[in-house]
């Protein structure tokens, strides 16, 4: 998400400057690679990047085809194959195995539906949208579709009606649309001129709900803030919860627990920290919590401080599930610091966000990541 939020800043920097730019994005992979499908790339006229499509092999020469896009107003289809042997091509060994598909759109300004408005579009709000973009790997010599369609609950925005002038595949997209209910995948058409179609699903930037301003929490605001995760901070010190202190917090929420938790809005892209030190603090918070649409609840301390809240609120009555929670809290890397604990953490609330079971890459069994298809 961070990724996209500096193409959206360096977008409109170029726009008031009236600078143009062009927008690379890896829409295939076939094999291994750095960067997997949806990682994107924003091309000044005047040779400036913002993000990247991969570990820095291939954005000197996609920097020379984008500047060709923006010179001719006419998106293309790049294809790097990093399975030769001879990877030394592109400048540098490239270390993969694989091939890459970018595709290169030159950005209209005056374009309200351009592909970056879209992405803007996209993350306006903290519902989750699925954005198209049509490609055509056999036809890559022509210019292409492109960046199309944006879908959120039910509403599109684009001018994919402009620019998809076959009726027969504008209805199949619509099918597919309409039925999708998957992650992101990319799919073939061969009897709609080779088309193939990234659905790429856009979920809101992760917001984290951090009770606790001490001073073992200002490692984790800060690392929070370099993933580009949306910070929003609760307290009841306000010597401690200050701008001063927090200046990456988006949001400082001041109270007792009973005024707080009235300021609580979750979502599936939302989770929750206590770290307060103050365990009447956080059974009040936990109550609210449970209550709540979210996926991660970790709790600082040790086990037996969880379990004793979890007893606490079933004498109340309350019914306990504790799929989201996690305590103690983070992956166990030996950590010690309140820096290493940061580490810990946010390493921890990426795996559960991404539905993925920590492990030592080196004992993975196939390529880094999954294919997506």
């Amino acid at each position: 998400m961070k990724e996209f939020q500096q193409i959206i800043e360096s977008y409109e920097v170029y726009k008031s400057e009236k600078q143009q730019v062009a927008l690379a994005t890896v829409v295939q992979v076939d094999g291994s690679a750095y960067r997997r499908p949806g990682a994107r790339m924003l091309v000044s006229e005047e040779g400036n990047l913002t993000g990247a499509i991969s570990g820095g092999c291939l954005e000197g020469d996609a920097l020379r085809k984008a500047q060709a896009v923006i010179f001719q107003q006419k998106s293309m289809l790049v294809t790097y194959d990093t399975t030769d042997e001879d990877d030394q091509k592109f400048g540098v060994g490239l270390g993969c195995n694989g091939i890459i598909h970018v595709l290169i759109e030159p950005i209209d300004f005056e374009d309200s539906a351009n592909p970056v408005e879209l992405i803007k579009a996209a993350f306006a709000d903290r519902q989750a949208g699925l954005l198209l973009t049509l490609f055509s790997v056999k036809n890559s010599k022509s210019e292409q579709i492109g960046t199309v369609i944006l879908d959120k609950g039910g509403q599109q925005l684009g001018n994919w009606e402009k620019r998809i002038t076959d009726p027969e595949l504008k209805a199949l997209l619509q099918k597919e649309i309409a039925g999708f209910d998957s992650g992101s995948l990319i799919r073939s058409f061969p009897d709609q001129d080779d088309i193939s179609v990234f659905f790429e699903v856009l979920k809101p930037t992760t917001r984290v709900l951090l009770f606790g301003a001490g001073n073992d929490t200002q490692p984790l605001a800060k690392m929070a803030e370099i993933l580009g995760f949306e910070l929003i901070l609760f307290d009841g010190r306000k010597n401690q919860a200050t701008p001063a202190r927090f200046p990456f917090a988006k949001r400082i929420i001041l109270g007792t627990a009973e005024e707080v938790v009235e300021k609580i809005e979750t979502d599936p892209q939302t989770v929750a920290l206590l770290m307060t030190h103050n365990f009447e603090y956080e059974a009040v918070v936990l109550e609210k919590l449970l209550t709540c649409m979210i996926p991660y609840i970790g709790i600082l301390g040790p086990k037996r401080k969880t379990e004793k809240l979890i007893q606490r609120l079933e004498t109340k009555g309350i019914q306990v599930y504790t799929d989201n929670i996690y305590a103690p809290i983070g992956i166990e890397i030996g950590a010690e610091t309140s820096e290493e604990i940061a580490l810990s953490v946010l390493a921890e609330i990426k795996a559960v966000l991404n539905r993925k079971q920590p492990i030592f890459l080196r004992d993975k069994n196939g390529p880094i990541h999954e294919k997506i298809q």
